[in-house]
């Protein structure tokens, strides 16, 4: 095997060949054939890993951890009681599980709460949508806004029929094709029918399937753009509306939304170690998100990626491991509002961030996982690839591109190399921030494999005796 891949490091071009030592300031370096004969040392370990998870004693234990949390506490928006109690049980689960290190970490973060709110089409017919609020928008007067509505399928619609569009209501009514492309309806969509004078904005659910299930998520609004009351409708209805309107027919809606947005308020990442034993200042770090909307129960976003975090810990202490580096565990809060916890944990640790050997993030449910999605130099990559051929027994070892994650990415953005779990997503979004969150979602089964193949990546790229090269 050989990879090319160049660089300037003060005045040393940097050549990474599978059969040549390499330089760097004048530091030899090892061959990839040393790194691949380190890496293949750890079979027996993955194995070890892999029974313990899948097959042994803590078979089925992240499922009963999380589904202890989540039927006891619900979801866990961001500003809630519900968040911080459970952000307290984590906290004595963490310590009570022998973990080292654990302790909060404060940070501030939004408070929104979405009230009562209820959708009314009153012509042609009468008729109850099923709605739910985006995350910070605006509440309605109290009588609500009754106004006729304006389909459009695309942004460039509603730029086209601007003229039609003041004191409506526009339902965008976007076909999805993939969730980065779609959710821009959802986050951008309030901000763009108020640029035309829309009173209000109800958006198609960012969902790959539905059964008459409206799917919630974070809006933003925009400065010198006026606020209008938001929300996402069900894909059902979007089409019916649709569907009206290329007939003729006027529709109109009474929209009622009692949201409100409040100060921010005090919470926190939740943090726990296995210190490492050689180079405990360096860092692999392993994450979820602890928050979750207010619908549902916020088991499959974000519970399942949180529990096979602390999972892979649980699993590489039960064996008696400690690697050269130090494995964090980091439990996120406020991730649905756009990374508000991770940011701040940013701004607090990147002075070290040269001791990042590599940030995690599981938040894309914890399916039967596809692979390892990485982001990072080639070498990296490369390294990465041997690190995965150790799951061979459970069939799990592909590398795909694209590691990001909302919590993980201003790290990856400063060059930190970044992984994540490929999972089912087409499933995923089907559930995703619905009502239908649940842990009737998740399987105990798939998600042993998940954190097998979590707690073996983590542990491997600790334990090695070089962090993993950077572009």
């Amino acid at each position: 095997m050989k990879f090319l891949l160049f660089a300037f490091v003060g005045v040393h071009l940097i050549s990474f060949n599978s059969g040549k030592a390499v330089y760097r300031n004048d530091i030899p370096q090892r061959t990839f054939q040393e790194i691949k004969e380190e890496i293949a040392h750890y079979g027996d370990v993955a194995k070890e890993v892999i029974n313990l998870a899948v097959y042994g004693k803590a078979q089925n234990r992240s499922y009963e951890r999380l589904a202890l949390l989540v039927d006891t506490v619900g979801s866990r928006l961001s500003g809630s009681k519900s968040l911080e109690k459970a952000i307290q049980i984590m906290y004595q689960n963490l310590k009570e599980d022998g973990l080292e290190n654990v302790h909060l970490e404060p940070v501030k973060i939004p408070h929104w709460e979405r009230g009562e709110e209820s959708a009314v089409m009153l012509e042609p017919r009468m008729y109850k949508m099923a709605i739910l609020g985006l995350g910070s928008s605006i509440g309605t007067p109290p009588e609500g806004i009754t106004a006729e509505v304006l389909v459009v399928t695309s942004f460039e619609e509603l730029q086209r029929r601007a003229s039609e569009a003041r004191g409506k209501i526009v339902v965008y009514n976007q076909p999805y094709t993939n969730y980065s492309k779609t959710v821009q309806y959802r986050i951008q969509g309030a901000v763009e029918a108020a640029k035309v004078g829309a009173v209000a904005s109800l958006i198609r659910s960012v969902a790959s399937f539905s059964i008459y299930s409206p799917h919630t998520g974070v809006q933003e609004y925009q400065d010198g753009v006026p606020k209008i009351p938001t929300a996402c409708i069900t894909v059902e209805d979007a089409e019916m509306m649709s569907r009206m309107v290329s007939l003729g027919r006027k529709i109109v809606i009474q929209l009622k939304m009692g949201a409100k947005n409040y100060p921010d308020v005090d919470s926190f990442n939740t943090v726990a170690e296995i210190t490492g034993s050689k180079y405990p200042e360096q860092v692999v770090l392993v994450s979820g998100h602890l928050d979750s909307w207010d619908v549902g129960q916020g088991a499959m976003d974000d519970g399942g990626g949180a529990f096979i975090s602390w999972e892979a810990l649980s699993l590489i202490k039960d064996l008696g491991l400690r690697p050269k580096r130090t494995l964090r565990l980091v439990l996120w809060t406020a991730e649905e509002q756009g990374g508000v916890g991770a940011f701040q944990y940013y701004q607090l640790h990147k002075a070290n961030i040269s001791k990042y050997s590599l940030v995690m993030e599981s938040d894309a449910g914890t399916f039967l996982p596809s692979g390892l999605q990485f982001t990072g130099s080639e070498k990296a990559r490369t390294i990465m690839k041997e690190i995965m051929n150790l799951l061979q027994p459970i069939n799990i070892t592909q590398v795909f591109s694209a590691g990001e994650g909302t919590d993980i990415n201003f790290w990856i953005q400063a060059g930190v190399p970044g992984a994540s779990l490929l999972d089912d997503l087409y499933k995923y979004f089907s559930f995703h921030h619905s009502r239908g969150d649940t842990m009737t979602v998740m399987d105990p089964k798939q998600m042993n494999v998940a954190a097998a193949v979590w707690a073996v990546v983590s542990y491997v790229v600790a334990d090695l005796e070089e962090m993993l090269p950077r572009s």
